[in-house]
């Protein structure tokens, strides 16, 4: 099991709980993934933060503070005046708006302060024939007010229809961007070694291979049908991807290298197991499971900080088909050891994210004018 230093220190700063609350009750005995003793997480207050947004897919925060949110039809905000200004906005005219495709993940660089580097995964036309690729611009600092420049740091990610389009990035402990793709609903790809679909990339900043992929690869891991969630617990660097299944077992995986099984051919064949131990006996089994039928598992991110009780580390989870958050309590072993739904009642969740504030931040799928980020916060009982 691979298993990763941790290099930076997350400093949470804590913020007072909303008024506005939802109806269900979450509370609980404490799980593997919470500290305990502190207080159990008994409700959540959940508020709308901005709101007016066509289809929102990923959020994330500059140094600063600075709010980031992309739009998947090709919308990069940068929120320099705040939440409640209007935004800076990097339209990207060659963004492909199809399917599941468009502007989909993004990523602020731990170093922005210092290179304005900001990563953001789309479905593009820009090398003619439509592909997905990771766009690296690079901002002014430390506000972000101003394009500077961009690069593309990996292009020729698969795409069909727009169906299986991935794509999230996330930076790891490590100090290197892992990419979680799509196979594209191509049934080769998950298994070509010389494709990117389907895998976990693991790159530099230029879109190298990091040190350590096997062979020499950009791909980590490989046998994968659609990658939506990449997430790290900084307390003991354990990592998790999140993917889709067909009409059974969408999956949470170690993020750990090899062959996750997910091979569907001959054609596009969605009967096969989604962890395939009779095609490959050393296929990496899931840690969990949805079993049937599925919940179309979008964004991931860990909650830490003592601010959020007995929920101390656990994985949340946002899905679009069952319309939830889905909690995990994740051992440092790497085993589920409860799960929950709350927050049932917004719609498709589409990506969580934990702020620089320590509160929790999540995107949801509606298209304009409903599309909105929401703000949650944790409601303790002794």
């Amino acid at each position: 099991m691979v298993r990763f230093r941790i290099f930076l220190v997350w400093v949470i700063l804590l913020a007072a709980c909303s008024t506005s609350t939802t109806s269900e009750s979450v509370g609980g005995s404490g799980g593997a993934g919470g500290s305990g003793g502190i207080g159990f997480v008994s409700d959540l207050a959940v508020t709308p933060l901005i709101t007016g947004l066509d289809k929102p897919w990923d959020i994330a925060w500059l140094p600063n503070g600075t709010m980031l949110v992309t739009e998947k039809a090709g919308r990069l905000n940068v929120y320099v005046d705040g939440i409640d200004g209007e935004p800076f906005v990097i339209a990207a005219a060659d963004v492909v708006l199809a399917s599941e495709g468009g502007m989909l993940g993004l990523e602020v660089d731990p170093d922005f302060s210092s290179n304005g580097y900001v990563y953001v995964c789309m479905a593009s036309n820009a090398g003619g024939a439509t592909d997905v690729r990771v766009r690296r611009y690079t901002l002014a600092t430390p506000n972000g007010e101003t394009e500077l420049g961009q690069s593309d740091i990996i292009t020729g990610m698969p795409y069909s229809s727009g169906r299986h389009s991935g794509c999230r990035p996330r930076f790891g402990p490590d100090g290197y961007l892992w990419v979680g793709t799509g196979d594209a609903a191509i049934g080769t790809t998950p298994q070509d070694d010389d494709a990117l679909g389907g895998k976990v990339l693991r790159i530099d900043r230029n879109g190298a291979a990091a040190a350590g992929n096997l062979g020499g690869r950009l791909w980590f891991s490989k046998g994968h049908r659609n990658v939506q969630g990449i997430a790290f617990r900084s307390k003991d660097g354990l990592g998790v991807s999140v993917e889709h299944g067909p009409s059974i077992d969408d999956e949470v995986n170690l993020l750990v290298a090899g062959n996750f099984g997910w091979n569907p051919v001959p054609g596009y064949n969605e009967s096969v197991p989604m962890t395939d131990v009779d095609a490959f006996p050393d296929a990496v089994a899931a840690i969990w499971s949805s079993g049937s039928p599925t919940l179309a598992p979008s964004g991931a991110t860990f909650i830490e900080g003592d601010a959020w009780g007995d929920w101390n580390g656990v994985l949340a989870v946002a899905t679009l088909k069952a319309m939830h958050l889905h909690i995990y309590f994740v051992s440092t072993a790497g085993k589920v050891t409860r799960d929950l739904r709350v927050i049932e009642d917004r719609g498709r969740l589409r990506s969580p994210r934990q702020g620089p504030d320590g509160l929790l931040y999540i995107t949801n799928d509606a298209s304009s004018p409903d599309g909105k980020v929401i703000q949650v916060a944790p409601v303790l009982s002794p």
